[in-house]
């Protein structure tokens, strides 16, 4: 199975806010990217229910991951999940969180449960959103004092900082 704090940055990257292209458009698409990853069966379908709940999901993991550019770890904001019903079940290597309901809605249950596993692995602070507003992209901020600000540097953060110095020069010459 993938790394959860991989899961979580694949799952809300789904959807590309700058090019407004979605993986994930349709039940079957849904179906079939929940499958690839082994948390569903080949044979499991989605619904229309479903991919509205993903999406929800999807989209509260983007806003929250907006939080962890904050330094100063103010006490993030609530941010409400759809409802996964969630069993701990004990094996060899400790307590694990597994869905009780199968199919997609147990696949989608196992991404909330990845969204544990990464809170408690200490990874969440770095899971983050590109702070470049036409982007959004979802990375894992791997500098030594986790202040990443965008996914790219050559793209995002050059952009920012062009705009930044082109602001400076108008102002400089107006």
């Amino acid at each position: 199975m993938t790394n959860p704090s991989d899961l979580v940055r694949d799952f809300v990257n789904t959807y590309d806010v700058e090019s407004d292209s979605d993986t994930v458009p349709s039940p079957a698409a849904l179906a079939a990217w929940l499958h690839k990853r082994d948390l569903i069966g080949p044979d499991d379908t989605a619904r229309d229910e479903d991919l509205a709940v993903a999406v929800g999901l999807r989209e509260t993991l983007r806003a929250a991951l907006r939080h962890n550019h904050d330094h100063d770890h103010e006490p993030e904001s609530s941010h409400t999940f759809p409802a996964f019903p969630l069993r701990v079940v004990l094996t060899a290597d400790g307590p694990v969180l597994e869905p009780v309901d199968a199919g997609v809605p147990g696949g989608l249950a196992r991404i909330a449960a990845a969204v544990m596993s990464v809170r408690a692995d200490g990874m969440w602070p770095r899971l983050k959103v590109c702070t470049e507003s036409t982007c959004q992209w979802a990375f894992i901020d791997s500098s030594k004092n986790r202040s990443r600000s965008w996914c790219s540097m050559k793209v995002c953060g050059n952009r920012t900082k062009t705009r930044a110095y082109r602001a400076r020069r108008q102002a400089e010459t107006g």
